[in-house]
């Protein structure tokens, strides 16, 4: 997939990037991807749809239905593997390829969106607060300039929105440090986008404990890992 740059996207992951709320610090991000595949994205694709294919001759009944829409179905197919591929990119230090469609959980259409937007706003009520200090001063608040940003994206009336059910063990989001976090993929078909929206809020107390352990550290030249990578999608899975 390919990384799609945005103007406001950039300027609310400046902020969100690093949250002091008080007792914990907000991690967050949001990352718009098209959807089209190539490289070495595209032969994961062609590799995972057919392991699926592979599945279902032997357990038909298993795969037709999943939280991603039947895995008989080729569309469906491409949606797990665009959810997949999403993470993979975002979290480069790991591998979800093994994933398939029961870790993952599909929004109701209703209330869908709204929902998704209440939670996600009951969340990060006290990073909004900071944000009203600081960047929203005398003008819009978070959640306004938030969804505005989202919505020009990805459209949010034509799109599906899924959430990656962590169960692995390393996994970004089973941390102990985390109180809480949340990861959204709103997927739009129509303009073939996924957008990628996810938050951590993390114990302050861990934060420095983890800090105190790069005391003895040598210094590396300030070179940091990225943590998101261009992206390519392909076209195939479950």
């Amino acid at each position: 997939m390919k990384y799609l740059e945005d103007a406001a996207l950039s300027r609310l992951n400046a902020f969100l990037g690093h949250v002091n709320v008080g007792d914990y610090v907000i991690h967050g991000q949001l990352d718009a991807y098209s959807c089209k595949l190539a490289g070495i994205d595209k032969k994961l694709s062609k590799s995972l749809d057919a392991e699926v294919v592979t599945m279902m001759a032997s357990s038909p009944s298993a795969l037709s239905v999943s939280p991603v829409g039947p895995l008989t179905d080729s569309s469906s197919r491409k949606t797990l593997i665009y959810l997949i591929l999403t993470l993979n990119h975002t979290y480069p230090d790991y591998d979800f390829s093994a994933l398939r469609g029961h870790h993952f959980t599909k929004e109701d259409q209703n209330p869908g969106v709204l929902k998704v937007k209440q939670d996600i706003d009951s969340l990060l009520l006290e990073s909004g607060k900071v944000y009203e200090q600081t960047l929203g001063a005398g003008g819009v608040g978070l959640s306004a300039e938030l969804w505005q940003a989202v919505d020009e994206v990805i459209g949010l009336v034509d799109c599906d929105v899924y959430t990656y059910r962590a169960v692995a063990e390393g996994d970004p989001f089973t941390d102990e440090a985390n109180l809480w976090s949340f990861n959204y993929f709103f997927y739009s078909k129509k303009l073939k986008r996924i957008l990628y929206f996810s938050c951590r809020a993390v114990s302050k107390t861990a934060e420095e404990d983890s800090d105190e352990g790069y005391d003895d550290v040598p210094y590396n030249g300030g070179m940091e890992d990225s943590f998101v990578d261009g992206m390519d999608m392909d076209e195939e899975m479950y």
